[in-house]
Protein backbone atom coordinates (compact mmCIF):
# COMPACT_ATOMS: atom_id res chain seq x y z
CA UNK A 1 0.00 0.00 0.00
CA UNK A 2 2.74 2.23 0.42
CA UNK A 3 3.97 2.44 -2.77
CA UNK A 4 0.61 2.63 -4.23
CA UNK A 5 -0.77 5.68 -2.02
CA UNK A 6 2.74 7.34 -2.99
CA UNK A 7 1.72 6.75 -6.90
CA UNK A 8 -1.94 7.40 -6.85
CA UNK A 9 -0.94 10.76 -5.09
CA UNK A 10 1.51 11.68 -7.60
CA UNK A 11 -0.60 10.93 -10.61
CA UNK A 12 -3.16 13.45 -9.06
CA UNK A 13 -1.16 15.65 -8.22
CA UNK A 14 0.54 15.86 -11.84
CA UNK A 15 -2.89 16.51 -12.29
CA UNK A 16 -4.00 19.50 -10.21
CA UNK A 17 -0.69 20.53 -11.87
CA UNK A 18 -2.43 20.60 -15.25
CA UNK A 19 -5.72 22.29 -14.32
CA UNK A 20 -3.04 24.94 -12.26
CA UNK A 21 -1.53 25.38 -16.09
CA UNK A 22 -4.22 25.84 -17.91
CA UNK A 23 -5.42 28.80 -15.87
CA UNK A 24 -2.45 30.83 -16.54
CA UNK A 25 -1.84 29.65 -19.90
CA UNK A 26 -4.96 31.32 -21.59
CA UNK A 27 -3.17 34.86 -20.95
CA UNK A 28 -0.39 34.06 -23.32
CA UNK A 29 -3.53 33.05 -26.31
CA UNK A 30 -6.13 35.37 -25.25
CA UNK A 31 -5.77 36.96 -28.48
CA UNK A 32 -5.35 34.43 -30.62
CA UNK A 33 -8.30 32.66 -29.06
CA UNK A 34 -10.61 36.01 -29.80
CA UNK A 35 -9.74 35.81 -33.48
CA UNK A 36 -10.27 32.14 -33.74
CA UNK A 37 -14.01 32.54 -32.85
CA UNK A 38 -13.70 36.32 -35.00
CA UNK A 39 -13.94 38.76 -32.13
CA UNK A 40 -10.92 41.94 -33.27
CA UNK A 41 -8.47 43.24 -30.53
CA UNK A 42 -10.88 45.74 -30.51
CA UNK A 43 -13.11 44.53 -28.95
CA UNK A 44 -11.35 42.95 -25.79
CA UNK A 45 -14.53 42.81 -23.62
CA UNK A 46 -16.38 40.49 -25.38
CA UNK A 47 -13.42 38.00 -24.50
CA UNK A 48 -14.40 38.59 -21.04
CA UNK A 49 -16.43 35.41 -20.42
CA UNK A 50 -13.40 33.11 -21.71
CA UNK A 51 -11.60 33.70 -18.79
CA UNK A 52 -14.99 34.67 -16.51
CA UNK A 53 -16.16 31.00 -17.74
CA UNK A 54 -13.37 29.22 -16.26
CA UNK A 55 -13.05 30.92 -12.78
CA UNK A 56 -16.91 30.43 -12.30
CA UNK A 57 -16.90 26.77 -13.50
CA UNK A 58 -13.69 26.20 -11.40
CA UNK A 59 -15.76 27.70 -7.86
CA UNK A 60 -18.89 27.77 -8.55
CA UNK A 61 -19.57 23.28 -8.21
CA UNK A 62 -16.71 22.94 -6.10
CA UNK A 63 -18.59 22.22 -2.71
CA UNK A 64 -20.81 19.96 -5.31
CA UNK A 65 -17.53 18.05 -6.35
CA UNK A 66 -16.10 18.03 -2.51
CA UNK A 67 -19.80 16.53 -1.33
CA UNK A 68 -19.41 14.31 -3.93
CA UNK A 69 -15.61 12.96 -3.39
CA UNK A 70 -17.10 11.80 0.12
CA UNK A 71 -20.39 9.62 -1.25
CA UNK A 72 -18.00 7.73 -3.83
CA UNK A 73 -14.14 6.77 -3.63
CA UNK A 74 -11.45 9.61 -4.48
CA UNK A 75 -10.64 7.73 -7.38
CA UNK A 76 -13.66 7.72 -9.16
CA UNK A 77 -14.12 11.64 -8.93
CA UNK A 78 -10.81 12.13 -9.92
CA UNK A 79 -11.43 10.27 -13.40
CA UNK A 80 -14.99 11.96 -13.67
CA UNK A 81 -13.14 15.32 -12.79
CA UNK A 82 -10.42 14.00 -15.55
CA UNK A 83 -12.70 13.22 -18.53
CA UNK A 84 -14.76 16.84 -17.84
CA UNK A 85 -11.92 18.55 -18.43
CA UNK A 86 -10.87 16.74 -21.33
CA UNK A 87 -14.24 17.10 -23.39
CA UNK A 88 -13.98 21.03 -22.07
CA UNK A 89 -9.78 21.16 -23.56
CA UNK A 90 -11.66 18.91 -26.86
CA UNK A 91 -14.70 21.55 -26.86
CA UNK A 92 -12.34 24.81 -26.42
CA UNK A 93 -9.98 23.37 -29.15
CA UNK A 94 -12.92 22.76 -31.55
CA UNK A 95 -14.65 25.94 -31.15
CA UNK A 96 -15.26 28.48 -33.78
CA UNK A 97 -18.22 30.42 -32.19
CA UNK A 98 -17.52 32.37 -28.45
CA UNK A 99 -20.67 30.78 -26.62
CA UNK A 100 -19.15 27.31 -27.66
CA UNK A 101 -15.62 28.62 -26.67
CA UNK A 102 -16.94 29.95 -22.90
CA UNK A 103 -19.24 26.47 -23.16
CA UNK A 104 -15.58 24.40 -23.30
CA UNK A 105 -13.69 26.38 -20.56
CA UNK A 106 -16.73 26.78 -17.99
CA UNK A 107 -16.23 22.40 -18.66
CA UNK A 108 -12.76 22.97 -17.89
CA UNK A 109 -12.98 24.76 -14.72
CA UNK A 110 -15.32 22.47 -13.35
CA UNK A 111 -12.84 19.39 -14.19
CA UNK A 112 -10.11 21.17 -13.16
CA UNK A 113 -11.53 22.60 -10.11
CA UNK A 114 -13.11 19.67 -8.83
CA UNK A 115 -9.55 17.88 -8.88
CA UNK A 116 -8.01 19.64 -6.01
CA UNK A 117 -10.86 19.10 -3.09
CA UNK A 118 -10.43 15.56 -4.52
CA UNK A 119 -6.91 14.81 -4.35
CA UNK A 120 -6.42 17.03 -1.04
CA UNK A 121 -9.24 14.54 0.69
CA UNK A 122 -7.00 11.86 -0.74
CA UNK A 123 -4.29 12.41 1.32
CA UNK A 124 -6.25 12.60 4.23
CA UNK A 125 -7.46 9.06 3.68
CA UNK A 126 -4.05 7.70 2.81
CA UNK A 127 -2.22 9.28 5.72
CA UNK A 128 -2.91 9.82 9.33
CA UNK A 129 -3.37 13.34 10.49
CA UNK A 130 0.76 13.47 11.91
CA UNK A 131 1.87 12.81 8.64
CA UNK A 132 -0.18 14.55 6.09
CA UNK A 133 1.92 17.39 6.05
CA UNK A 134 4.61 16.41 3.42
CA UNK A 135 1.98 15.25 1.04
CA UNK A 136 0.26 18.21 1.57
CA UNK A 137 2.99 20.35 0.82
CA UNK A 138 3.76 18.43 -2.54
CA UNK A 139 0.22 18.64 -3.96
CA UNK A 140 0.49 22.70 -2.75
CA UNK A 141 4.18 22.70 -4.66
CA UNK A 142 2.44 20.56 -7.42
CA UNK A 143 -0.03 22.85 -7.99
CA UNK A 144 1.84 26.34 -7.78
CA UNK A 145 4.70 24.83 -10.48
CA UNK A 146 2.07 24.09 -12.75
CA UNK A 147 1.14 27.68 -12.32
CA UNK A 148 4.75 28.39 -13.65
CA UNK A 149 4.89 25.91 -16.58
CA UNK A 150 1.75 26.58 -17.61
CA UNK A 151 2.96 29.99 -19.29
CA UNK A 152 6.16 28.40 -20.33
CA UNK A 153 4.57 25.27 -21.83
CA UNK A 154 1.74 27.20 -23.92
CA UNK A 155 4.79 29.66 -25.08
CA UNK A 156 6.60 27.13 -26.25
CA UNK A 157 3.22 25.65 -28.17
CA UNK A 158 2.39 28.91 -29.06
CA UNK A 159 5.96 29.28 -31.41
CA UNK A 160 5.57 26.28 -33.15
CA UNK A 161 1.86 25.74 -33.55
CA UNK A 162 -1.58 27.44 -32.71
CA UNK A 163 -3.53 28.39 -29.77
CA UNK A 164 -5.52 25.05 -30.18
CA UNK A 165 -2.61 22.75 -30.10
CA UNK A 166 -2.35 24.13 -26.49
CA UNK A 167 -5.69 22.57 -25.48
CA UNK A 168 -5.49 19.37 -27.94
CA UNK A 169 -2.33 18.92 -25.48
CA UNK A 170 -4.53 19.21 -22.98
CA UNK A 171 -6.76 16.40 -24.07
CA UNK A 172 -3.63 13.89 -24.39
CA UNK A 173 -1.92 14.65 -20.93
CA UNK A 174 -5.58 14.40 -19.60
CA UNK A 175 -6.59 11.01 -20.95
CA UNK A 176 -3.05 9.57 -20.00
CA UNK A 177 -3.25 10.67 -16.09
CA UNK A 178 -6.84 8.92 -16.36
CA UNK A 179 -5.58 5.98 -17.71
CA UNK A 180 -3.07 6.03 -14.94
CA UNK A 181 -5.18 6.83 -12.09
CA UNK A 182 -7.74 3.96 -13.36
CA UNK A 183 -4.53 1.31 -14.05
CA UNK A 184 -3.64 2.11 -10.11
CA UNK A 185 -7.04 0.69 -8.63
CA UNK A 186 -8.67 0.63 -5.69
CA UNK A 187 -5.73 -0.94 -4.35
CA UNK A 188 -4.00 2.34 -3.18
CA UNK A 189 -6.80 3.39 -0.88
CA UNK A 190 -7.49 2.34 2.68
CA UNK A 191 -10.91 1.14 4.55
CA UNK A 192 -13.75 3.41 4.04
CA UNK A 193 -15.50 5.13 6.93
CA UNK A 194 -18.87 3.39 7.57
CA UNK A 195 -21.28 5.98 6.97
CA UNK A 196 -19.54 6.75 3.40
CA UNK A 197 -19.26 2.86 2.73
CA UNK A 198 -22.78 2.30 3.40
CA UNK A 199 -23.48 5.09 0.97
CA UNK A 200 -21.43 3.73 -1.73
CA UNK A 201 -22.91 0.67 -1.61
CA UNK A 202 -26.70 2.37 -1.69
CA UNK A 203 -25.31 4.38 -4.93
CA UNK A 204 -24.15 1.03 -6.75
CA UNK A 205 -27.12 -0.73 -5.56
CA UNK A 206 -28.56 0.87 -8.82
CA UNK A 207 -26.06 -0.01 -11.40
CA UNK A 208 -27.37 -2.39 -14.39
CA UNK A 209 -25.39 -5.16 -14.35
CA UNK A 210 -24.39 -6.88 -17.93
CA UNK A 211 -22.55 -6.90 -21.06
CA UNK A 212 -25.60 -5.67 -22.90
CA UNK A 213 -26.07 -2.47 -21.34
CA UNK A 214 -21.81 -1.75 -21.24
CA UNK A 215 -22.22 -1.97 -25.08
CA UNK A 216 -25.12 0.27 -25.42
CA UNK A 217 -23.80 2.68 -23.42
CA UNK A 218 -20.67 2.65 -25.07
CA UNK A 219 -22.31 3.18 -28.34
CA UNK A 220 -24.45 6.40 -27.29
CA UNK A 221 -21.19 7.96 -25.76
CA UNK A 222 -18.99 7.21 -29.20
CA UNK A 223 -21.38 8.28 -31.56
CA UNK A 224 -22.52 11.03 -29.31
CA UNK A 225 -19.35 12.62 -28.88
CA UNK A 226 -17.92 11.62 -32.68
CA UNK A 227 -20.81 13.46 -33.88
CA UNK A 228 -20.26 16.19 -31.84
CA UNK A 229 -16.86 16.61 -32.55
CA UNK A 230 -17.88 16.38 -36.43
CA UNK A 231 -20.59 19.18 -35.25
CA UNK A 232 -17.66 21.54 -33.84
CA UNK A 233 -14.92 20.76 -36.46
CA UNK A 234 -16.82 21.17 -39.32
CA UNK A 235 -14.71 19.60 -41.83
CA UNK A 236 -13.89 21.17 -45.05
CA UNK A 237 -14.37 17.86 -47.41
CA UNK A 238 -18.18 17.00 -45.38
CA UNK A 239 -18.90 21.07 -44.81
CA UNK A 240 -18.48 21.92 -49.38
CA UNK A 241 -20.22 18.66 -49.80
CA UNK A 242 -23.34 18.92 -51.95
CA UNK A 243 -25.45 16.56 -49.80
CA UNK A 244 -23.44 16.14 -46.86
CA UNK A 245 -22.73 19.42 -46.17
CA UNK A 246 -26.76 19.83 -45.66
CA UNK A 247 -25.79 18.73 -41.96
CA UNK A 248 -23.89 21.45 -40.57
CA UNK A 249 -26.08 24.01 -41.88
CA UNK A 250 -27.62 25.96 -38.60
CA UNK A 251 -31.48 25.44 -38.46
CA UNK A 252 -31.40 28.66 -36.16
CA UNK A 253 -28.64 31.14 -35.49
CA UNK A 254 -24.56 30.57 -36.35
CA UNK A 255 -23.85 27.99 -33.70
CA UNK A 256 -22.17 24.58 -34.91
CA UNK A 257 -24.44 22.86 -31.91
CA UNK A 258 -27.65 23.97 -33.96
CA UNK A 259 -27.04 22.22 -37.13
CA UNK A 260 -28.71 18.75 -38.20
CA UNK A 261 -25.44 16.99 -36.84
CA UNK A 262 -25.10 19.01 -33.64
CA UNK A 263 -28.79 18.58 -32.49
CA UNK A 264 -28.25 15.10 -33.19
CA UNK A 265 -25.11 14.79 -31.03
CA UNK A 266 -27.17 16.56 -28.19
CA UNK A 267 -30.00 14.10 -28.62
CA UNK A 268 -27.79 11.34 -28.52
CA UNK A 269 -26.29 12.41 -25.20
CA UNK A 270 -29.68 12.91 -23.95
CA UNK A 271 -30.68 9.61 -24.67
CA UNK A 272 -27.35 8.53 -23.19
CA UNK A 273 -27.80 10.24 -19.84
CA UNK A 274 -31.75 8.83 -19.60
CA UNK A 275 -30.21 5.20 -20.08
CA UNK A 276 -27.15 5.63 -17.38
CA UNK A 277 -29.62 7.52 -14.74
CA UNK A 278 -29.95 4.80 -12.19
CA UNK A 279 -26.09 4.96 -11.72
CA UNK A 280 -25.57 8.47 -10.95
CA UNK A 281 -29.15 9.04 -9.79
CA UNK A 282 -28.49 7.03 -7.03
CA UNK A 283 -25.85 9.36 -5.91
CA UNK A 284 -27.26 12.80 -6.97
CA UNK A 285 -30.35 12.08 -4.90
CA UNK A 286 -28.16 11.91 -2.08
CA UNK A 287 -26.31 14.89 -2.60
CA UNK A 288 -28.49 18.09 -1.68
CA UNK A 289 -29.26 19.42 -5.18
CA UNK A 290 -31.05 22.31 -4.03
CA UNK A 291 -28.25 23.59 -1.77
CA UNK A 292 -26.07 22.41 -4.56
CA UNK A 293 -27.67 25.07 -6.72
CA UNK A 294 -28.28 28.11 -3.89
CA UNK A 295 -24.02 27.52 -3.67
CA UNK A 296 -23.64 27.67 -7.43
CA UNK A 297 -25.70 30.86 -8.16
CA UNK A 298 -24.04 32.59 -4.76
CA UNK A 299 -20.48 31.76 -5.92
CA UNK A 300 -21.58 32.41 -9.64
CA UNK A 301 -23.17 36.00 -8.89
CA UNK A 302 -19.77 36.65 -6.86
CA UNK A 303 -17.26 35.71 -9.37
CA UNK A 304 -19.22 37.13 -12.67
CA UNK A 305 -19.50 40.31 -10.35
CA UNK A 306 -16.13 41.16 -9.98
CA UNK A 307 -14.66 39.18 -12.94
CA UNK A 308 -16.48 41.32 -15.70
CA UNK A 309 -15.74 45.01 -13.94
CA UNK A 310 -13.52 47.52 -15.39
CA UNK A 311 -11.24 48.56 -12.51
CA UNK A 312 -10.83 51.98 -13.74
CA UNK A 313 -14.36 52.73 -13.57
CA UNK A 314 -16.13 50.56 -10.73
CA UNK A 315 -15.38 47.75 -8.70
CA UNK A 316 -18.66 46.05 -9.29
CA UNK A 317 -19.00 45.19 -13.11
CA UNK A 318 -22.19 46.04 -15.09
CA UNK A 319 -23.70 42.83 -14.31
CA UNK A 320 -23.31 43.61 -10.52
CA UNK A 321 -26.75 45.35 -10.35
CA UNK A 322 -28.24 42.45 -10.92
CA UNK A 323 -26.10 39.73 -9.81
CA UNK A 324 -25.15 41.47 -6.56
CA UNK A 325 -28.94 41.00 -5.07
CA UNK A 326 -29.32 37.86 -6.39
CA UNK A 327 -26.17 36.21 -5.04
CA UNK A 328 -27.46 37.54 -1.18
CA UNK A 329 -31.19 36.23 -1.90
CA UNK A 330 -29.52 32.89 -2.72
CA UNK A 331 -27.17 32.83 0.02
CA UNK A 332 -29.99 34.00 2.24
CA UNK A 333 -32.42 31.27 1.03
CA UNK A 334 -28.81 28.92 1.39
CA UNK A 335 -28.83 29.91 5.07
CA UNK A 336 -32.47 28.81 5.84
CA UNK A 337 -32.14 25.75 3.97
CA UNK A 338 -29.27 24.79 5.70
CA UNK A 339 -30.76 24.78 8.97
CA UNK A 340 -33.61 22.49 7.99
CA UNK A 341 -32.34 19.95 5.03
CA UNK A 342 -32.15 16.60 6.42
CA UNK A 343 -28.63 16.34 4.84
CA UNK A 344 -27.24 19.49 3.86
CA UNK A 345 -24.47 20.05 1.14
CA UNK A 346 -22.30 21.54 3.18
CA UNK A 347 -22.74 19.30 6.47
CA UNK A 348 -23.29 20.92 9.81
CA UNK A 349 -20.31 21.88 11.84
CA UNK A 350 -18.36 20.17 8.72
CA UNK A 351 -15.31 22.37 10.50
CA UNK A 352 -15.14 23.96 13.78
CA UNK A 353 -14.00 27.55 14.80
CA UNK A 354 -10.32 26.26 14.25
CA UNK A 355 -11.29 25.06 10.27
CA UNK A 356 -13.65 28.42 9.75
CA UNK A 357 -10.29 30.41 10.87
CA UNK A 358 -8.18 28.78 8.31
CA UNK A 359 -10.94 29.89 5.76
CA UNK A 360 -10.74 32.98 6.23
CA UNK A 361 -6.54 33.02 6.54
CA UNK A 362 -6.94 31.15 2.69
CA UNK A 363 -9.20 34.16 1.81
CA UNK A 364 -5.71 36.24 2.74
CA UNK A 365 -3.78 34.49 1.21
CA UNK A 366 -5.50 34.94 -2.48
CA UNK A 367 -6.12 38.37 -1.81
CA UNK A 368 -2.13 38.98 -1.14
CA UNK A 369 -1.21 36.64 -3.93
CA UNK A 370 -3.02 38.01 -6.90
CA UNK A 371 -1.45 41.51 -6.01
CA UNK A 372 1.92 39.94 -6.42
CA UNK A 373 0.77 37.74 -9.25
CA UNK A 374 -0.95 41.09 -11.75
CA UNK A 375 1.36 43.81 -9.97
CA UNK A 376 4.56 42.38 -10.37
CA UNK A 377 4.16 42.57 -14.04
CA UNK A 378 2.76 45.83 -14.29
CA UNK A 379 5.89 47.46 -12.60
CA UNK A 380 7.79 46.13 -14.60
CA UNK A 381 6.76 46.95 -17.71
CA UNK A 382 6.67 50.59 -16.39
CA UNK A 383 9.98 50.18 -16.79
CA UNK A 384 12.83 50.48 -19.57
CA UNK A 385 13.75 47.51 -20.60
CA UNK A 386 10.64 45.34 -19.96
CA UNK A 387 8.87 43.47 -22.98
CA UNK A 388 5.65 41.07 -21.83
CA UNK A 389 8.04 38.09 -21.80
CA UNK A 390 10.84 39.90 -19.47
CA UNK A 391 7.72 41.24 -17.33
CA UNK A 392 6.68 37.58 -16.57
CA UNK A 393 10.70 36.41 -15.87
CA UNK A 394 10.43 39.30 -13.18
CA UNK A 395 7.07 37.11 -11.72
CA UNK A 396 8.66 33.58 -12.12
CA UNK A 397 11.27 34.75 -9.18
CA UNK A 398 8.22 34.97 -7.33
CA UNK A 399 5.79 31.99 -8.66
CA UNK A 400 9.54 29.33 -8.27
CA UNK A 401 9.69 30.26 -4.72
CA UNK A 402 6.13 29.34 -3.94
CA UNK A 403 6.23 25.87 -4.73
CA UNK A 404 9.74 25.66 -2.71
CA UNK A 405 7.91 27.22 0.77
CA UNK A 406 5.08 25.18 0.43
CA UNK A 407 7.30 21.91 0.65
CA UNK A 408 8.83 23.38 3.41
CA UNK A 409 5.66 24.51 5.01
CA UNK A 410 4.83 20.52 4.74
CA UNK A 411 7.70 19.07 5.99
CA UNK A 412 7.81 21.85 9.06
CA UNK A 413 4.24 21.28 10.13
CA UNK A 414 4.72 18.08 12.31
CA UNK A 415 7.89 19.75 14.23
CA UNK A 416 6.23 23.53 14.44
CA UNK A 417 2.42 22.95 14.18
CA UNK A 418 0.41 24.92 12.11
CA UNK A 419 -0.10 27.64 13.95
CA UNK A 420 3.60 28.66 13.64
CA UNK A 421 4.17 27.75 10.01
CA UNK A 422 1.46 29.67 8.14
CA UNK A 423 2.40 32.34 10.67
CA UNK A 424 5.47 32.68 10.24
CA UNK A 425 5.39 32.26 6.25
CA UNK A 426 2.37 35.23 6.02
CA UNK A 427 4.45 36.95 8.57
CA UNK A 428 7.37 37.20 5.87
CA UNK A 429 5.24 37.75 2.82
CA UNK A 430 3.89 40.56 4.94
CA UNK A 431 7.11 42.15 5.54
CA UNK A 432 8.28 41.78 1.90
CA UNK A 433 4.59 42.95 0.12
CA UNK A 434 5.57 46.01 2.61
CA UNK A 435 9.11 46.48 1.06
CA UNK A 436 7.26 46.46 -2.44
CA UNK A 437 5.07 48.71 -1.53
CA UNK A 438 8.17 51.15 -1.84
CA UNK A 439 9.08 49.88 -4.89
CA UNK A 440 9.66 52.17 -7.78
CA UNK A 441 10.56 51.58 -11.57
CA UNK A 442 14.70 52.01 -10.15
CA UNK A 443 14.02 49.30 -7.64
CA UNK A 444 12.74 46.68 -10.18
CA UNK A 445 15.64 47.30 -12.37
CA UNK A 446 17.87 46.29 -9.61
CA UNK A 447 17.88 42.31 -10.18
CA UNK A 448 19.67 40.94 -6.70
CA UNK A 449 17.08 43.27 -4.02
CA UNK A 450 14.28 42.41 -6.49
CA UNK A 451 14.97 38.73 -6.53
CA UNK A 452 15.52 38.56 -2.53
CA UNK A 453 12.57 40.22 -1.64
CA UNK A 454 10.17 37.92 -4.25
CA UNK A 455 11.82 35.00 -3.24
CA UNK A 456 10.88 35.96 0.41
CA UNK A 457 7.53 36.52 -0.86
CA UNK A 458 7.02 33.41 -2.52
CA UNK A 459 8.61 31.47 0.46
CA UNK A 460 6.25 33.22 3.15
CA UNK A 461 2.99 32.49 0.85
CA UNK A 462 3.95 28.57 0.33
CA UNK A 463 5.02 27.91 3.74
CA UNK A 464 0.86 28.68 4.27
CA UNK A 465 -0.45 26.63 2.48
CA UNK A 466 0.14 22.99 4.11
CA UNK A 467 -1.01 24.33 7.14
CA UNK A 468 -4.34 25.97 6.38
CA UNK A 469 -5.25 22.61 4.32
CA UNK A 470 -4.30 20.07 7.10
CA UNK A 471 -5.98 22.37 9.81
CA UNK A 472 -9.29 21.79 7.92
CA UNK A 473 -8.93 18.59 7.24
CA UNK A 474 -7.64 18.18 11.15
CA UNK A 475 -10.81 19.97 12.37
CA UNK A 476 -13.37 17.55 9.77
CA UNK A 477 -14.87 14.53 10.32
CA UNK A 478 -13.28 11.39 7.97
CA UNK A 479 -16.28 11.46 5.41
CA UNK A 480 -16.38 15.13 5.34
CA UNK A 481 -13.07 15.66 3.90
CA UNK A 482 -13.78 16.12 0.41
CA UNK A 483 -16.17 19.03 1.03
CA UNK A 484 -13.98 21.28 3.91
CA UNK A 485 -11.27 20.85 1.33
CA UNK A 486 -13.46 22.36 -1.55
CA UNK A 487 -14.59 25.13 1.14
CA UNK A 488 -10.37 25.67 1.22
CA UNK A 489 -9.86 25.98 -2.24
CA UNK A 490 -13.21 28.14 -2.81
CA UNK A 491 -11.76 30.29 0.04
CA UNK A 492 -8.88 31.20 -1.59
CA UNK A 493 -10.47 31.74 -4.81
CA UNK A 494 -12.65 34.29 -4.06
CA UNK A 495 -9.77 35.89 -1.88
CA UNK A 496 -8.08 35.94 -5.72
CA UNK A 497 -10.98 37.22 -7.42
CA UNK A 498 -12.47 40.16 -4.85
CA UNK A 499 -9.03 40.85 -3.83
CA UNK A 500 -7.91 41.76 -7.63
CA UNK A 501 -11.11 43.84 -8.28
CA UNK A 502 -10.99 45.71 -4.70
CA UNK A 503 -7.10 46.35 -4.85
CA UNK A 504 -6.93 47.56 -7.93
CA UNK A 505 -9.64 49.69 -8.13
CA UNK A 506 -8.11 51.45 -4.64
CA UNK A 507 -5.10 51.48 -6.60
CA UNK A 508 -5.99 53.26 -10.02
CA UNK A 509 -8.26 55.63 -7.32
CA UNK A 510 -5.15 56.75 -6.53
CA UNK A 511 -3.60 56.73 -9.92
CA UNK A 512 -6.28 59.10 -10.99
CA UNK A 513 -5.80 61.64 -8.01
CA UNK A 514 -1.84 61.96 -8.45
CA UNK A 515 -2.83 62.01 -12.27
CA UNK A 516 -4.90 65.21 -11.70
CA UNK A 517 -2.34 67.42 -10.15
CA UNK A 518 0.02 66.79 -12.86
CA UNK A 519 0.62 70.19 -14.78
CA UNK A 520 1.20 68.71 -18.13
CA UNK A 521 -0.99 66.03 -18.84
CA UNK A 522 1.72 64.80 -21.53
CA UNK A 523 4.94 64.54 -18.93
CA UNK A 524 5.57 60.85 -19.79
CA UNK A 525 7.93 60.41 -16.66
CA UNK A 526 5.05 62.31 -13.97
CA UNK A 527 2.43 59.88 -15.63
CA UNK A 528 4.78 56.60 -15.38
CA UNK A 529 5.45 58.31 -11.62
CA UNK A 530 1.19 57.78 -10.66
CA UNK A 531 0.92 54.04 -12.27
CA UNK A 532 3.92 53.54 -9.71
CA UNK A 533 1.73 55.05 -7.47
CA UNK A 534 -1.08 52.77 -8.36
CA UNK A 535 1.06 49.52 -8.16
CA UNK A 536 2.48 50.62 -4.54
CA UNK A 537 -1.17 50.93 -3.36
CA UNK A 538 -1.59 47.25 -4.21
CA UNK A 539 1.54 46.04 -2.93
CA UNK A 540 0.16 47.81 0.27
CA UNK A 541 -3.04 46.44 0.57
CA UNK A 542 -1.42 42.41 -0.57
CA UNK A 543 0.95 43.45 3.21
CA UNK A 544 -2.53 44.06 5.03
CA UNK A 545 -3.86 41.10 3.96
CA UNK A 546 -1.05 39.01 4.24
CA UNK A 547 -0.52 40.04 7.96
CA UNK A 548 -4.21 39.56 9.03
CA UNK A 549 -3.65 36.59 7.68
CA UNK A 550 -0.74 35.99 10.32
CA UNK A 551 -2.44 37.39 12.71
CA UNK A 552 -5.32 34.69 12.44
CA UNK A 553 -2.82 31.90 11.45
CA UNK A 554 -0.75 32.25 14.75
CA UNK A 555 -4.03 31.09 16.50
CA UNK A 556 -4.53 27.86 14.81
CA UNK A 557 -1.76 26.47 17.04
CA UNK A 558 -0.84 22.37 16.46
CA UNK A 559 -3.74 20.18 15.25
CA UNK A 560 -5.75 18.55 18.07
CA UNK A 561 -8.22 16.44 16.15
CA UNK A 562 -11.84 15.84 17.24
CA UNK A 563 -13.77 13.20 18.11
CA UNK A 564 -15.01 12.17 15.01
CA UNK A 565 -16.72 8.73 15.82
CA UNK A 566 -20.08 10.79 15.92
CA UNK A 567 -21.53 11.53 12.40
CA UNK A 568 -22.37 14.58 11.04
CA UNK A 569 -25.86 16.48 11.55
Amino acid sequence: MPSGRHALLATASVAVALAAADTYVVVLALTDMMAGVGIGVDALQRATPIISGFLLGYIAVLPLIGRLSDLLDRRRVLLGCLIVFVVGSAVTALATDLGVLVGGRVLQGVGGGGLVPATLALVADLWPADRRGTPLGVVGAVQELGSVLGPVLGAVILAWSGWRAIFWANVIAGLILYAAVRALGARSLPALPPSTSSLQKASQAGRPPGLTRRVMTGVLAGLGLGLGVLALAEPEALVSDVTLGLAFVPIVGESPLLTPIGIAALLLLLVLAVATAPRWWAVLRRVDLLGALLVAIALGSLVLTFASSDPEKEVVGPWGLALLPLGAVALAVLLWWHGRATDPLIPRRVVGRRGLRSLFVSLCVGAALVAVVVDVPVLARLAEGYDETGAALVLVRFLLAVPVGALVGGWSLHRLGEGVVAGVGLLLAAAGLLAMSGWTILSIQDAVPTTLVLVIVGLGMGLALAPINNAVLADSPDHAHGVASALVVVARMVGMVVGLALLTSIGLNRYFEAARHIPDPLDTDALVAAGVVQVQTVFLGGAVAALLGAAIAFTLGRALRRDLSSPIE
